[in-house]
């Protein structure tokens, strides 16, 4: 019986000694394991999660409806004038001078002058001076006209005119001319009427008389090789006081090119009668001086345009 009781105290002794040298034991942890991949790092490293930040206020506002658009214009109620309105001015201001109704000498013993002939003419006005650049500046201005010689796409009458606003203009065809004075209000001359203005009833040579003065008008014998200011030969004046109709530049007139009642023909000019001409007058800065007589006469197609042609017109 002590034996027995030996021998559990011994068990009880080993018992206590294995119970100090065991640790204790941790609270069980879950284990993941993550095998790398080639999207995937191996170690994943959690990064704390962001404090959200303040935002600032969402602006408010009250919608404003767009403006209306009228669908119909309101008119207002018509003013009665309370005086005559003033007219518009004329298109051009230039001077004119009245040639009185009557005969005179038409025509020389010259060729295609031939005969000469007494014509009736009734009073006219016809423009003391040569239309100007300026003149012709305001009418393609107001117009938007496009000269025969610019859609010829020729040099045109803007290259002449350059810084010469008082000079006659240039490189304008009978055409051009026509629709100037048309928007003048005016017409071209015939003739007749540029011939008596030029002459007079005397039946003068030249403007100024029956002799010829270099000094009384521009042409080749003058030298001035082009275009002079309108009017700088007044000693050159007509009868009636019309300025350089000798020289300066050629004249458009309204008329064809036609043989006078009576010519004897002859001359190797008359092939160019008939309606496919129309008549120029005066002569130019290269004209001589049998070219710048009253009665000569010479002629063009109605798109020609030179820079010795010009004109002015009448009324």
């Amino acid at each position: 019986m002590k034996r027995l009781s030996w021998i559990w105290m011994l068990v009880l002794i080993a018992l206590v000694v294995s119970c100090r040298a065991a640790p204790e034991p941790s609270p069980e942890v879950e284990t993941v394991e993550h095998s790398p991949s080639p999207t995937m790092p191996a170690v994943i490293e959690i990064l704390p999660t962001p404090t959200p930040r303040p935002h600032p206020p969402t602006p408010t506002y009250t919608p404003v409806p767009p403006t209306p658009v009228p669908t119909e214009v309101a008119t207002e109620a018509p003013v009665e004038p309370t005086a005559t309105p003033t007219p518009p001015p004329a298109m051009v201001e230039v001077p004119m001078i009245a040639i009185p109704a009557g005969e005179f000498t038409m025509g020389s013993g010259n060729k295609i002058e031939r005969p000469p002939h007494t014509v009736f003419v009734e009073a006219f006005e016809i423009d003391r001076f040569e239309v100007t650049n300026e003149q012709f500046a305001r009418f393609v201005e107001e117009t938007g006209y496009v000269t025969d010689a610019e859609k010829a796409r020729d040099t045109s009458w803007r290259y002449w005119a350059k810084d010469k606003p008082n000079y006659p203009v240039v490189k304008v065809s009978w055409n051009d001319a026509k629709a100037f004075c048309e928007w003048a209000e005016k017409r071209l001359p015939t003739e007749a009427e540029w011939e008596k203005a030029a002459r007079g009833t005397e039946a003068f040579v030249y403007p100024w008389g029956n002799n010829w003065a270099e000094n009384k008008a521009n042409t080749k014998e003058a030298g001035y090789r082009g275009t002079t200011i309108v009017g700088s030969f007044p000693d050159g004046a007509s009868p009636y006081g019309v300025m350089d109709m000798a020289g300066n530049v050629a004249e458009w007139t309204a008329d064809w090119f036609k043989p006078y009642p009576g010519y004897p023909g002859g001359d190797s000019e008359a092939q160019y009668f008939g309606e496919k001409y129309r008549v120029i007058r005066g002569g130019g800065w290269f004209s001589d001086k049998q070219q710048v007589r009253t009665t000569e006469r010479s002629a063009s197609s109605v798109t020609a345009a030179n820079d010795d042609i010009g004109f002015r017109c009448a009324s």
